[in-house]
């Protein structure tokens, strides 16, 4: 199958060939024709198989149809869970509409809105919006809704996971009636079907892969060792291997701006990419990583999902996540669009449920090996034998513990007592009480009150019939 079957027109199908792509995806040849049909449409696919492209081709088509928009309107929102996705998409937009009389606008946090205001002004075709800052633009009448067409969910997964669905609900709620939704996900977990329910109507429904299936082109390896050479055997295996682009994934920020420091003193120059980073800053080491200025990029999981770097050759998991599904989204960095790639996870013993629990995910025990002079002091015990994954029912996801800021203390350590549930005597009459001796007041009794009053009334010897 080629392009020029899915029924695109032919400035679109010579920007998909100026970025010499020749044959549809899996994922594209089949979600193409389906939002061409105007259908609501639910498709999941692995990491790294074009689903971008797979709903970016069909919208541009449809937009070439219709009225333009309304100042602060736009025709197609597309709601990401990233910055970096958000810019990702708006790349791929102003990539394959590069000859078409349409326009494009990206909007997220962490940079200047005003800009962003004036960017709407005029109304665009396409928005592609995070949904915090979209909100931030509604309130301000920066943007209205009325002429939205089509609504996209991309990484609908990751938004549920990074806690968007209260500003996805109101978001939705303020969008026309009539519109064509689509849900693009690499996972359709117990959430998501949740959030399509109340969302598209007898929708198309796409799943190429398996959800937690790993590219085969990715080759993936084990290596044993302890927590504290971690960093050492990092430096190791970049100079011993000669990795020219590596991105290295660390559990926290702490942990990556560390690992950052640690790389730049053995003389390998890296840059750190999480939530804490200023856009400008994010966007930055990204740029310098993809034109090789710097050879790796630590990074939480933001960035498992939303990083498009072409021929990305090593992915290193310098922490095993705690979530397992995070594990294919992260080295499904690498080894995309059929090209071949390799991660390696360092793990010590302390992390042998996280692995088990990959292992179990995948369906496969991963290949370990043992790097000299770094063999773990504390064994790394066997992985158990792979049970089969429950047919029928959705596998259930572990919820991710909420990371605190360095010093920050959980709420019920700060307080200094033990929660309600664990502590019978600390309840809300106690604690009413106590806020009282604290401030040395004492309860109004309106009795006593009253009485006091008549007391005073009947000792007046002046009273009110004198």
């Amino acid at each position: 199958m080629s392009f020029s079957s899915l029924a695109l027109s032919s400035k679109i199908l010579s920007a998909i060939a100026k970025k010499g792509y020749k044959e549809p995806s899996p994922i594209q040849a089949q979600a193409i024709p389906a939002v061409l049909s105007g259908k609501d449409v639910m498709a999941a696919a692995q990491t790294g198989t074009g689903k971008t492209a797979g709903f970016t081709l069909p919208i541009l088509e449809l937009l070439l149809k219709g009225q333009k928009a309304k100042p602060n309107h736009a025709r197609v929102l597309v709601l990401t869970p990233t910055r970096e996705l958000a810019a990702q998409v708006g790349e791929s937009v102003a990539t394959y509409g590069a000859e078409l009389p349409l326009t494009s606008a990206i909007v997220f946090g962490g940079v200047k809105i005003n800009p962003q205001m004036m960017r709407l002004r005029k109304g665009v075709d396409i928005l592609v919006a995070t949904p915090g800052r979209l909100m931030d633009l509604y309130n301000q009448n920066a943007v209205k809704f009325s002429q939205i067409e089509v609504l996209v969910l991309d990484e609908a997964d990751r938004m549920l996971d990074m806690g968007f669905i209260r500003d996805i609900k109101k978001i939705i709620a303020l969008l026309p009636k009539q519109r064509q939704n689509l849900l693009f996900s690499a996972t359709f977990s117990p959430d998501i079907r949740a959030l399509a329910k109340g969302l598209v109507h007898s929708p198309v429904e796409i799943s190429i892969n398996p959800e937690t299936t790993t590219a085969e082109t990715v080759q993936q390896t084990i290596i044993p060792t302890d927590k504290k050479k971690k960093s050492k055997l990092v430096s190791h295996l970049i100079k011993e291997n000669n990795w020219q682009q590596v991105l290295i994934f660390t559990r926290t920020k702490h942990g990556a701006n560390k690992l950052t420091k640690d790389l730049e003193s053995q003389g390998i120059h890296a840059a750190a990419i999480h939530g804490n980073k200023s856009q400008g800053a994010r966007t930055k080491a990204l740029a310098n990583f993809k034109t090789g200025e710097v050879r790796v990029l630590v990074a939480t999981d933001i960035a498992a999902r939303g990083l498009d770097i072409d021929q990305l050759p090593q992915v290193v998991n310098f922490e095993l996540p705690n979530v397992p599904e995070d594990y294919v989204h992260r080295i499904g960095r690498t080894g995309r669009a059929g090209a071949k790639g390799h991660a390696v996870s360092l793990v010590c013993s302390d992390e042998i449920n996280e692995l088990q629990d990959i292992e179990h995910v995948i369906q496969q025990h991963l290949e370990r090996k043992i790097e000299a002079g770094f063999e773990p002091f504390n064994a790394l015990p066997d992985s158990r034998a792979i049970k089969p994954l429950k047919s029928g029912r959705p596998q259930k996801i572990k919820k991710k513990k909420v990371e605190h800021k360095d010093g920050q203390r959980s709420g019920d350590n700060a307080k200094g007592h033990k929660p309600k549930s664990k502590n019978p005597r600390h309840t809300d009459t106690n604690k009413l009480g106590n806020s009282s001796a604290k401030s040395g007041r004492r309860k109004p009794n309106p009795a006593a009150n009253s009485n006091k009053k008549k007391q005073s009334q009947s000792a007046d010897p002046y009273s009110a019939t004198r």
